[in-house]
């Protein structure tokens, strides 16, 4: 089929001059001018949505078109082949029939379905699902790289079932590194042998005694040279030395460690002439203390009269012995409790190694002969106070934030404690187990309070709330939270029973009533600086004044009545984390304090 352009067929004369003009470019025409139609008032106009812009090509470019494509497509310019533009509407040349079945020519086109290998599923190759364990991955991975083989993971049933090395395999049987173990002569062959230690009668040369500075085998220095080269010269054969096996010792478990705890007594006798130990209240230096705690006026302490030292880090907490207040127990951040006398010597009887972490809290029981102990290494440990023995240890996997004996006489074999994964937990010391769960708290738990005669607890947590409980029953009775409240990291009981004080984190301090668990709104103490830190609370015996700690080292009084601010005693260079006031005393106040020292106030 011809489809050539430009001429008539009575025209011979013509025809016969292009016969000689194989492509019929001579009868291409010059471009046209660009017609436009007159517009004709009525008449219809057909629109075209893609015109043929590029119907006609200039033989310029058409020339350079067919050029590029003899190249491309077929390595060499080809003088009787003629390639159009892809824009082209319509056909100027006859192409014969054994060009149009000529075969495709040139690399093949990796992306296209016939350049695919036989088994290639993914663009980068062959890809199959499997899954395996860390534990099988780095087996595998091991035994490649140092044997030379490994398990091929492939699910292809023509797959070879092991890749690498199969001699190597074969040699071990195709195990992995981590079940090959080397025999026993194996083990010998590679222990180092030491030399005879030699005579003791022979001071020099063969045999001579070398004693335990025996060298290895294989360590001797080498003294050959290799040939042409003088002694002293700067070459010399290194014989490379057998690497020396590292015997590896058991660590020895570290001093207050599970089943390592010990106490040391720093007195010189246990007992005095009446054979009565520190556990009995010294009447004859106080005899105030068999008054009546809070029966007397309290003031405020002015001065510092005693300084206890032993702590070498931070004290966290101190608790005074229950009814007397003759004993100061401290827990500290170097991991140790101590035990300091109040009254007679104002020295430290005996310190408790129990933890390996910092100490977070302690408590007393009710008769103060015995005595609980939390830290940061997640345990919670019982202590003979008199004889310093650890009784028990109770753990829950959990960091232990707060610790309280229940205050009934006879629940003394239960207590609490407020743990880290928001819940507080019930223990009975007798069968040593978890007796009972409270988890209603969003956030660590912080404190726990004993109020109504002990029939009720208060708790207070990192979610910002107050939670009120019925002992022995998981469920919230009473529930705090105001969208202004802060974190409340410290409550103190007030010795009325009445109210309980709460350290709130936004600088000030707020009362709440025990009974139904509302706020005083009067009452609140502010002035002071505790963001960040859970500074204690305390009340005189009398309940005349209340005081804080905060965190610039003061200790803060305020009246009870009008909220006013009394005094600020500066006491510390750190933070006053905790103190106390003396039960039977008018105006003595021990405090506590990151700078690791402990001072008594009067």
């Amino acid at each position: 089929m011809a489809l050539v352009q430009g001429y008539s067929s009575d025209e011979d004369d013509a025809t016969l001059q292009r016969s000689t003009d194989v492509f019929g470019l001579a009868s291409i025409p010059a471009p046209k001018k660009a017609r436009i139609e007159e517009y004709t008032p009525g008449a219809s106009t057909a629109l075209t949505a893609a015109p043929h812009v590029l119907a006609e090509v200039s033989p310029t470019f058409r020339g350079r078109l067919e050029n590029v494509a003899d190249v491309l497509l077929l390595g060499s310019p080809q003088p009787n082949v003629a390639y159009h533009a892809t824009t082209d509407t319509q056909m100027n040349v006859n192409i014969p029939f054994n060009d149009m079945i000529l075969s495709v020519q040139g690399p093949e086109n990796p992306f296209g379905d016939r350049g695919r290998l036989m088994n290639q599923n993914a663009l980068a190759g062959h890809v199959e699902e499997q899954s395996m364990t860390e534990h099988a991955f780095r087996a595998q991975h091991l035994t490649h790289s140092i044997l030379g083989y490994s398990a091929n993971p492939s699910v292809d049933p023509n797959a070879p079932a092991f890749l690498g090395s199969m001699d190597a395999a074969h040699a071990n049987g195709f195990a992995t590194i981590d079940t090959i173990r080397p025999k026993n002569i194996q083990k010998k062959e590679l222990k180092r042998k030491r030399e005879a230690k030699g005579d003791l009668e022979v001071v020099d040369g063969e045999g001579a005694y070398v004693g335990p500075w025996a060298t290895w085998e294989g360590d001797e220095p080498s003294n050959l040279l290799p040939e042409g080269i003088e002694e002293g010269g700067e070459e010399e054969e290194e014989e490379e030395s057998e690497e020396e096996q590292v015997v590896t010792k058991k660590a020895k478990p570290k001093r207050g460690a599970y089943g390592q705890e010990t106490s040391v007594f720093h007195g010189k006798s246990m007992t005095d002439y009446q054979g009565r130990t520190y556990m009995y209240p010294p009447i004859g230096e106080a005899p105030q203390l068999q008054a009546e705690p809070g029966s007397q006026d309290c003031f405020i302490p002015k001065t510092c009269i005693h300084t206890w030292t032993g702590h070498t880090k931070g004290v966290q907490v101190i608790r005074l012995f229950p009814e007397t207040g003759h004993l100061l127990l401290s827990g500290s951040m170097d991991t140790k409790i101590k035990l300091w006398d109040v009254y007679t010597h104002g020295n430290c009887l005996r310190t408790f190694h129990g933890h390996v972490k910092a100490v977070k809290d302690v408590t007393f029981s009710n008769d103060g002969r015995k005595f609980l102990s939390c830290s940061y290494d997640r345990q919670i440990k019982l202590w003979d106070t008199e004889t310093g023995q650890c009784l028990q240890r109770f753990s829950n996997g959990k960091i232990p934030y707060v610790i309280r004996f229940h205050p009934d006489e006879d629940k003394q074999h239960i207590f609490l404690a407020g743990m880290s994964d928001k819940k507080i937990v019930q223990y009975d010391i007798n069968s040593g187990e978890i007796t009972q769960e409270y988890d209603q708290h969003l956030g660590p738990v912080n404190t726990i309070t004993f109020v109504d005669d002990n029939r009720r607890f208060v708790t207070t947590s990192d979610d910002k709330t107050i939670r009120a409980w019925d002992f022995d029953i998981p469920v919230v009775i009473k529930y705090i939270a105001e969208p202004h409240m802060h974190s409340m990291p410290a409550v103190t009981l007030h010795p009325s029973k009445k109210y309980f004080a709460a350290q709130s984190l936004d600088n000030q301090i707020l009362i709440y009533s025990t009974d139904n668990f509302r706020q005083n709104r009067k009452k609140r103490f502010a002035g002071h600086s505790v963001a960040g830190y859970a500074c204690q609370i305390g009340f005189s015996p009398d309940g005349k004044w209340i005081s804080s700690g905060d965190g610039e080292g003061n200790v803060v009084f305020w009246d009870w009545k009008t909220g006013r601010i009394k005094s600020r005693l500066h006491a510390h260079s750190k933070v006053v984390i905790a103190h106390e006031w003396l039960p039977h005393e008018s105006s003595k106040v021990v405090t506590a304090s990151w700078d690791g020292l402990i001072k008594l106030w009067d």
